[in-house]
């Protein structure tokens, strides 16, 4: 930073490592010969402006340069910065003050001056870069978006007899390709009823044997409980006919050994 005065030319650099900042000293612009700024010091009111005087000005000089120089050693001690102080006089006569190498402070400022200038480069690059990229984004969402519309049969006003036939034939391929898709889907779900057929037809031969084994069994179960019942029954007919002769004997021989069944009537022959 740069303090210039028609006296001398004051540069003045201080960094600070512990915060690992760069903290610098700027001074408004100084004002002309014609213009003056009164400050208020130790002994009164001065008025800062070029000293017309040559010998007060080089003595002003001296003392105002060893403060400078004595407040920025100070500064350096007190605050651990790196302070690099830069003086020029009229005459061209150098002084300085570093607590560190000059040349490394000033390439550091350097550095972190270029820094700061690339960052900001980089950050309106990047910004022009999403900018344009945007305006391209748009663009093309524009174009998709009239090329739907002319898809479905909307805004062909505009458009030239060039521009409807590719508009036909992009409907004409689009129609291909959906009823080629919708054949084969159709030849898959046709496959997929055959195939689900076989299983049908199969399960019901399935179904129809187990019917078939119950029927037979069924009926091989009832043929053996009617067996069993026209057994019982011929035992029991055969029991009531011997019961039913022995009664009808003994009735016999109690009446003269005449037959007489009370069931059917008596014949009498003349």
């Amino acid at each position: 930073m740069v303090l210039s005065l028609s006296s001398f030319c004051v540069i003045i650099m201080f960094l600070v490592f512990p915060l690992c900042t760069i903290t610098s000293v700027s001074c408004a612009s100084v004002p002309s010969s014609s213009s003056s700024i009164s400050i208020w010091m130790g002994r009164g009111k001065i008025e800062i402006k070029r000293i017309e005087n040559s010998t007060n000005r080089q003595v002003t000089f001296c003392k105002r340069r060893n403060g400078l120089l004595k407040k920025a050693y100070e500064l350096s001690v007190l605050c651990d910065a790196e302070v690099a102080l830069i003086v020029f006089s009229t005459r061209g006569r150098l002084y300085e003050y570093a607590n560190n190498n000059i040349r490394s402070t000033i390439e550091r400022y350097k550095k972190a001056c270029s820094d700061s200038t690339n960052t900001s480069t980089v950050q309106e690059i990047n910004a022009a870069y999403y900018q344009q990229e945007s305006a391209k984004l748009r663009q093309q969402i524009q174009t998709i978006q009239n090329s739907n519309r002319n898809l479905m049969g909307e805004s062909l006003s505009s458009l030239s007899v060039k521009e409807l036939k590719q508009v036909e034939n992009r409907l004409e391929k689009a129609i291909s390709r959906i009823r080629s898709k919708k054949h084969e889907l159709l030849l898959v779900e046709i496959e997929n009823a055959q195939k689900r057929e076989i299983e049908l037809d199969n399960e019901n031969i399935y179904l129809r044997t187990k019917v078939a084994e119950v029927e037979r069994y069924q009926q091989h179960h009832h043929q053996m409980v009617s067996g069993s019942e026209i057994t019982a029954i011929e035992a029991l007919a055969s029991r009531n006919y011997f019961a039913h002769s022995i009664m009808t004997a003994g009735s016999g021989s109690g009446n003269g050994g005449s037959y007489s069944d009370p069931d059917k009537k008596i014949l009498h022959l003349g």
